[in-house]
């Protein structure tokens, strides 16, 4: 169990990009300040700005830039945060080229567009989570929610992620909150009790939702609680009053089986829910089934994720079937969980449902050869927009790889391939490859490491892969390629290096083979040649 555990918890850690620190905050306002005073052709075009204007624009800037890039972190927040670093860059950039052309200002101006720009921002959503994770006080709440309370105000979106409230905060909070909560339609209070013992955030969350009870909400986060049962029932009021959610999040927060059946008993409604994510919690089989019985009652859903949540054959049979019932479904997330062969073909038997599928992980299930190969065939006739196609960690040997390789092929607008962790040695990258050979554009990303591949597969995939214009990445680390192979694979891509991924993890010796995976690898070209006519 133990080692199980570790596993899970290895596969669910990632790299978090957003929100960046104060301090990340405070040089971007600082560099943005240093290039608006610094002479250039634009300064003698527009007028070059005065430290102090200079200084206000940059965190007016910044300000706008944050709100912008934080709003798109919402919609994903279980993602590293790295498309919300680009959407904070391009903002900033943006907006400063406004400033500079503009050029410095009287104080008869009046407000510039970026100042407008801001001010609507700062209107709509009310937002205490940058900066860093601490807990909060009552004389500091007083401060903080002082604008909520301001009459007239047009807040609809709050998020108190990343702040700590206690019994002393919440007395201050819930006043203000019920001033506001017809206004409300987007709620964001994921990780706003850290470190509170049980007694006392179980309160506060109570008081945190009679304060809420009735607000209409689209959107409602309570990710990284650690909500457990007693957690889902302190947010009873709030959950029972809700007939809109559009979105609801419950990651990390100890969902087990009862919490599970506690969140379905307590939402009245979810015809509207068009994404549902419950990542990394302990839900287990009895659990998926309760969360089955939400989904089947979801039939607008689009995006669904119940990824890390411990769930085995049965459950997942349960969740697939109740799947079958959203059939607006776009994206797809049940990486990491002990699905196994069973799982996997009732989920084959409803991939039909969705038409409009764009993105599927299926990562880590125990699929094997005989599942891989069901949901492939089904894919194959279906989802003509898919874009996203994870199967790595499922024990897929070559024998899968034909019907792979058909989906593959089959699949032309795709921007992501990762079958990474299997057991696909030469004959089945080959074939892999192949499949690609044709069309696929659009393709970013391939993910082929940890396969047992030696020096045919990995030459045939880096002459596939150095020919798709779009492409970012190649990876085949971790594989048994030669030190002839891994020369021959850098030359192929000597005019972009940038496009391979590291082979620092590969190990030439293959010393996990048997003597005919060693008799394979010595007929590499051979068998290169054997499938080179392959149609598929």
């Amino acid at each position: 169990m133990d080692s199980t555990k570790q596993t899970f918890q290895q596969r669910s850690l990632s790299v978090k990009l957003w929100p960046p620190s104060q301090s990340t905050r405070l040089m971007l306002v600082e560099r943005m300040t240093k290039n608006l005073t610094t002479p250039s052709i634009f300064s003698r075009k527009y007028g070059l700005l005065s430290k102090e204007e200079a200084e206000e624009d940059a965190k007016k800037i910044e300000d706008l830039a944050f709100a912008a890039a934080n709003q798109h972190y919402e919609k994903e927040p279980d993602g590293d945060g790295s498309s919300a670093v680009q959407i904070y860059a391009k903002e900033s950039s943006k907006l400063m080229l406004d400033v500079i052309k503009r050029g410095p200002r009287t104080k008869e101006d009046g407000e510039v567009m970026i100042a407008e720009k801001a001010t609507a921002a700062s209107q709509t959503v009310f937002d205490i989570s940058g900066g860093r994770r601490e807990f909060i006080e009552e004389a500091e709440t007083q401060e903080l929610l002082g604008p909520l309370g301001e009459p007239g105000n047009s807040f609809t979106k709050i998020c108190f992620s990343n702040r700590s409230f206690g019994l002393g905060a919440a007395r201050v909070a819930v006043p203000i909150l019920r001033l506001i909560k017809d206004q409300l339609t987007e709620v964001d209070l994921s990780d706003f009790i850290a470190g509170r013992p049980e007694g006392e955030a179980l309160e506060v969350i109570a008081m945190f939702s009679s304060a809420l009870e009735g607000c209409q909400l689209r959107y409602l986060n309570l990710s990284n609680n650690a909500l457990g049962e007693k957690g889902v029932r302190a947010f009873g009021a709030l959950l029972k009053s809700q007939n809109n959610l559009e979105e609801l999040y419950l990651m990390n927060d100890g969902i087990s089986e009862e919490a599970a059946r506690a969140v379905c008993e307590l939402i009245p409604s979810t015809e509207k829910l068009k994404i549902l994510h419950f990542h990394n919690n302990m839900t287990g089989d009895e659990g998926a089934v309760a969360i089955a019985e939400m989904v089947k009652h979801s039939p607008a859903l689009e995006d669904f994720r119940c990824s890390s949540t411990r769930v085995g054959s049965e459950g997942g049979v349960a969740l697939a079937e109740a799947l079958g019932q959203c059939t607006h479904l776009k994206k797809l997330d049940l990486r990491d969980n002990m699905f196994g062969v069973e799982a996997g073909l009732a989920l084959s038997k409803v991939l039909s449902a969705f038409p409009d599928l764009t993105e599927v992980y299926l990562s880590y299930l125990n699929l094997e050869d005989k599942g891989a190969e069901a949901l492939a065939n089904a894919l194959k006739e279906s989802a003509p927009s898919l874009e996203v196609l994870e199967l790595a960690g499922n024990d897929i040997t070559a024998r899968a790889a034909a019907s792979l390789a058909a989906c593959i092929a089959a699949k032309q607008f795709l921007t992501k391939l990762n079958l990474a962790e299997n057991e696909l040695k030469d004959e089945g990258a080959i074939l892999i490859g192949k499949s690609l050979e044709e069309g696929h554009g659009q393709l970013i990303d391939i993910d082929l490491s940890t396969n047992a591949i030696r020096r045919a597969g990995a030459r045939l995939l880096a002459q596939v892969a150095v020919n798709k214009l779009g492409l970012k990445m190649l990876n085949i680390n971790g594989n048994f390629i030669s030190d002839e192979g891994v020369d021959e694979v850098k030359d192929i891509f000597k005019h972009s290096l940038d496009m391979l991924g590291p082979l620092d993890e590969n190990d030439p010796e293959g010393e996990d083979f048997d003597e005919e995976d060693e008799e394979d690898a010595d007929n590499g070209d051979e068998l290169e040649s054997k499938l080179k006519e392959l149609n598929i």
